[in-house]
């Protein structure tokens, strides 16, 4: 998604109010930014809380600061300059990370970003971004340039199903009709579930949506009539279960009446077996590849992560 969002940033690079951040990174990827905003392009080094700190300083002055890293430089190391100094003060600054999730594959931990919007959506004012597909960046980043609060964009893989039309982007969007399961996934890894469960037979294939939107406040009425249907939910997302989609959703079953007999949730849970790979590797150990999801939804009995 990081060329889809250059090629989108680019377009606002001549407003009056725009300024982008980074920390040392970007490089044969960001280039076509940098030329385009000029003396608007600031590098700020490998300095990521100072970074934070200088864009609300900027975003006082009335621009609307974008500021980039990956992931976990762009929300962890300056976690208290986002609290004290954007969330606060209400400051319209996007704070973009790039490779959600376990998208720094074999780079380790240390680039991993597995409880970013958890962690940030704790903040007051703030709220997190998650597109799903590489046709979500473009009308995401014009919408957070118009807006006036504190923002978390992440960019993972885009893995955009072949053949099919998808729908345009919103915070909630059924991608499948179908007869078996509600199956709720949060961001890009739905493309690879959305691939696979399309092949199934109507039947059984699952009523499929992806949420890309933080925190949950409502629940859609057509996702709770699917849910109040199958009587069986899963919730599939690559990050840990404490602040993620699943716990959120499982509350707003819970005071709507809704909760289905079986829910199940499937999380990011860390290094099962001490090992560093892929972000591929990552998601099969989790149990977040798209054949242990269709698994877990043929099964009978709730799964845990």
């Amino acid at each position: 998604m990081r060329n889809e969002f250059c090629q989108a940033v680019c377009r606002l690079s001549g407003r009056d109010d725009f300024v982008f951040l980074t920390g040392d990174l970007g490089f044969k990827a960001l280039e076509p930014l940098r030329d385009a905003a000029g003396p608007r392009f600031i590098n700020a080094g490998v300095a990521e809380q100072n970074m934070v700190s200088v864009a609300a300083g900027l975003a006082r002055t009335g621009l609307h600061p974008w500021v980039y890293s990956i992931a976990p430089f762009a929300y962890a190391r300056p976690f208290e300059q986002i609290r004290n100094d954007v969330c606060l003060h209400d400051l319209g600054i996007v704070i973009v990370g790039n490779g959600g999730g376990y998208g720094y594959g074999v780079m380790g931990a240390t680039h991993h970003a597995l409880e970013d919007y958890g962690a940030l959506c704790t903040l007051q004012n703030l709220r997190a971004y998650v597109p799903a597909f590489n046709a979500d960046v473009a009308p995401l980043v014009e919408a957070l340039h118009a807006l006036p609060h504190p923002a978390y964009l992440r960019l993972g893989l885009g893995e955009e199903p072949k053949g099919v039309e998808l729908p345009p982007y919103a915070p909630w969007r059924k991608l499948l009709d179908g007869g078996g399961p509600a199956l709720l996934v949060a961001g890009p890894l739905a493309g690879g579930i959305f691939d696979a469960a399309r092949a199934l037979d109507p039947a059984r294939r699952p009523a499929m949506w992806v949420v890309s939107e933080l925190p949950i406040a409502d629940l859609p009425p057509a996702f709770l009539a699917d849910v109040r249907r199958a009587d069986h939910l899963l919730v599939a997302e690559e990050h840990v279960p404490t602040g993620g989609v699943g716990p959120a959703v499982a509350q707003r079953l819970l005071e709507a009446g809704a909760a289905p007999r079986r829910f199940a949730h499937r999380a990011a849970r860390g290094y099962p077996s001490g090992l560093y790979g892929s972000q591929r590797f990552h998601r099969r150990e989790c149990g977040l590849d798209p054949a242990a999801i269709l698994a877990a939804l043929a099964t009978a009995s709730p799964e845990t992560p």
